[in-house]
C-alpha cells in the first residue's frame, strides 16, 4: 500500500449523535492538506481517526503497515505552567519507551538536533512559559519530529497567534513539507492560512469538497459547509473569502473577513 492512511466510507458517532458520515479521504506520501469546516464539523474528530485514537462504528480505516504519525495539539490546551525545560518538554514524548529516568547522550544528541532543525537549539534550558506564541509551537513540533513520523497531524497550528507568528508557522510547515513529510492540519482561517495550501478538505460532518483552493473555496461548496453564502474575490491569483454584506444605515456596509 503507497498511501499513508485511507479512509473508505467512515462514520464516526459520540452516542448517538453523528460526528462523520462516509468519509473518503485518502493521505498519501508528501501530502500537505487542511481541513476546514465550522466548530463541531467533525475536524478533530477527523484528525483523531487519522491518528489511530478512534475507531469509527462504520466503514475502514487502512494505514500503511508501520507508519508513524506525529500530532501538534493546539498551543492553547498545553499547561505552559507545568515545571520543564524545552529540552525536557521535548524528550517527554520518549517517556514511554525509556528505561532509565535520566537522558542519555544519544537522547541528548536527537534533543539537541531536532531543536536545530527548528531554529530554537538557544532555548533548550529556557522553562517553557518563557516562549512566545510561535517558539511554543515550534516545541511540540519538536516533540513530534522526535519520533521521526511520516505523517504529522496538526489541530488549528494558527489558532490564537498574531499575523506574524501565523507567517511563521506558515513558513516553518512549508519547510517540513519540503523535507518530505506529510501534513495535515485542522484550520478555521480561510484566508490566512486555508487559501496557502496546496490541498484543501472542506467538511460538515461529509466531505463537501477537495481539492486545490481555487476548486474548494468556492461560492456553493463553501455554503454548504458554512450554512451561510459567502463572496469569493480573488486577489494576486488567490481566493479571497468574505462574509455576507451586512447593511448598517442604509448607506454603510462592512464585509466580515470568514473563518475567524
Amino acid at each position: 500500500m503507497n498511501d499513508l492512511v485511507r479512509l473508505e466510507r467512515v462514520t464516526c458517532a459520540y452516542g448517538r449523535v453523528p460526528v462523520l458520515v462516509n468519509i473518503d479521504l485518502t493521505i498519501t506520501p508528501r501530502q500537505f492538506s487542511g481541513i476546514v469546516g465550522p466548530s463541531g464539523s467533525g475536524k478533530s474528530t477527523l484528525l483523531r481517526v487519522l491518528l489511530g485514537t478512534m475507531e469509527p462504528l462504520a466503514g475502514s480505516v487502512n494505514r500503511r503497515q508501520g507508519l508513524r504519525v506525529g500530532y501538534v495539539p493546539q498551543v492553547e490546551s498545553i499547561n505552559w505552567s507545568f515545571p520543564v525545560t524545552v529540552s525536557e518538554c521535548v524528550l517527554m514524548a520518549r517517556t514511554s519507551g525509556r528505561i532509565l529516568p535520566w537522558r542519555s547522550k544519544a537522547e541528548r544528541a536527537e534533543v539537541g538536533a531536532v531543536l536545530g532543525r527548528l531554529g530554537i537549539e538557544h532555548l533548550a534550558g529556557r522553562h517553557i512559559r518563557d516562549l512566545s506564541g510561535g517558539q511554543q509551537q515550534r516545541v511540540f513540533i519538536a516533540r513530534a519530529l522526535l519520533g521521526q513520523p511520516e505523517l504529522l497531524l496538526f489541530d488549528e497550528p494558527t489558532s490564537g497567534v498574531d499575523v506574524r507568528t501565523r507567517h511563521q508557522v506558515l513558513h516553518l510547515l512549508d519547510d517540513l513539507h519540503r523535507d518530505g513529510l506529510a501534513i495535515v492540519l485542522t484550520t478555521h482561517d480561510l484566508n490566512g492560512m486555508a487559501a496557502h495550501l496546496p490541498h484543501l478538505v472542506c467538511l460538515n460532518t461529509e466531505v463537501l469538497g477537495q481539492g486545490a483552493p481555487r476548486d474548494v473555496l468556492v461560492a456553493d461548496v463553501l455554503e454548504r459547509t458554512y450554512g451561510a453564502k459567502l463572496e469569493i474575490l480573488e486577489h494576486a491569483g488567490m481566493p479571497i473569502v468574505l462574509d455576507d454584506y451586512v447593511p448598517t444605515d442604509g448607506n454603510i456596509a462592512r464585509i466580515r473577513k470568514a473563518g475567524a
